[in-house]
């Protein structure tokens, strides 16, 4: 082969990969501003984009069998999956994958810290939890119980409940040492920070023949149980907003709504084995996992329903 056929070659190849490279797919753009709920759906991965009126604004397919979702500030997402050894950084307002960073599979959840603009991916088969900058740059890692999976933070404290394990870590934010460790039911799952109260909430599972039925109050800074709230069959589902604390539970399909006391405001029977819950706005959206469908909810009553994707399994929310 001649020199000139040699680096026709070397050329024709190289235009091959960047054109690849960039013919990258992506996805319907969302409007910078535009306030929704987005369902991550996974037994047929996809992301569903509705606005407040229950219009469906965009739907984006994946290739790769993504998990979970969390937004990163307001304009990008994040994209995992346990059995996938990427996560994947998409801009909202292109529609454009900005990054891809490899981890080990085992990737249960990823959290997002206004405080520090940091997030934390945690694994169950490393047992660990991992810092990132916005950049996807690594800044620490901790090892910590069996199969860490939900996570809350404060301005300076991370949260994590080890799934199958007895204990919840407290990290500092910043470097990821651990700090304490308090002891937690097996199966413990579903977190959220009142500071208001200066208390933490866990729902869960519960174990084989003993399914739980409770969400567990502590003391924020010291770790002490406070108390505990009587919920549905396994609540595993918190979300705080403004003034008060949703609580889906998916062993009797329903939604109970707490104050920051601990009193049960209203609860609504909702939805096929609801795993997520959270609020647009005036409205609370409730996932309903089995029927594929989304629940908006106002004064204790359903105002409409959406079908997305199936396997409705986390909801997204932006305001504007």
């Amino acid at each position: 082969m001649t020199l000139k056929r040699w680096m026709f070659l070397i050329f024709s190849l190289f235009q091959i990969v960047w054109l690849a490279g960039c013919t990258e797919k992506s996805f319907t753009p969302i409007e910078r501003g535009e306030s929704f709920v987005a369902s991550l759906n996974i037994q047929e991965p996809s992301l569903d984009f509705i606005d407040e009126n229950g219009e469906l604004i965009a739907t984006w397919l994946f290739e790769k069998a993504y998990s979970g979702a969390v937004l990163i500030g307001d304009d990008r997402v994040l994209l995992y999956g346990n059995q996938v050894d990427t996560f994947d950084i998409y801009d909202l307002t292109t529609g454009q994958k900005l990054y891809t960073k490899k981890v080990d599979l085992g990737t249960t959840n990823a959290y997002y810290s206004e405080a520090t603009h940091q997030f934390f991916i945690a694994n169950s088969k490393t047992n660990t939890v991992t810092s990132f900058d916005e950049k996807g740059d690594e800044l620490a890692t901790q090892q910590l119980g069996n199969y860490p999976m939900a996570m809350a933070s404060t301005s300076d404290k991370l949260y994590v409940i080890n799934f199958k394990d007895t204990k919840l870590s407290v990290l500092n934010l910043d470097d990821l040492v651990v700090e304490q460790e308090w002891p937690i039911a097996k199966s413990s799952h579903g977190i959220a920070i009142i500071e208001e109260t200066n208390e933490l909430w866990i729902g869960g599972h519960g174990e084989g023949s003993k399914p739980n039925r409770f969400v567990k109050r502590y003391d924020l800074s010291s770790g002490k149980q406070l108390g505990d709230i009587e919920m549905p069959l396994m609540p595993v589902g918190l979300t705080k907003t403004s003034d008060e604390i949703l609580v889906v539970s998916h062993g009797h399909n329903e939604l109970y709504v707490a104050d920051f006391s601990g009193a049960i405001k209203w609860n609504l029977k909702v939805g096929a084995n609801p795993f997520g819950v959270n609020k647009l706005n005036d409205l609370i959206v409730v996932a309903g996992y089995d029927d594929h469908t989304l629940y908006f909810i106002k004064d204790g009553e359903v105002q409409r329903t959406v079908d997305v994707g199936k396997g409705s399994f986390q909801l997204l929310v932006r305001e504007e």
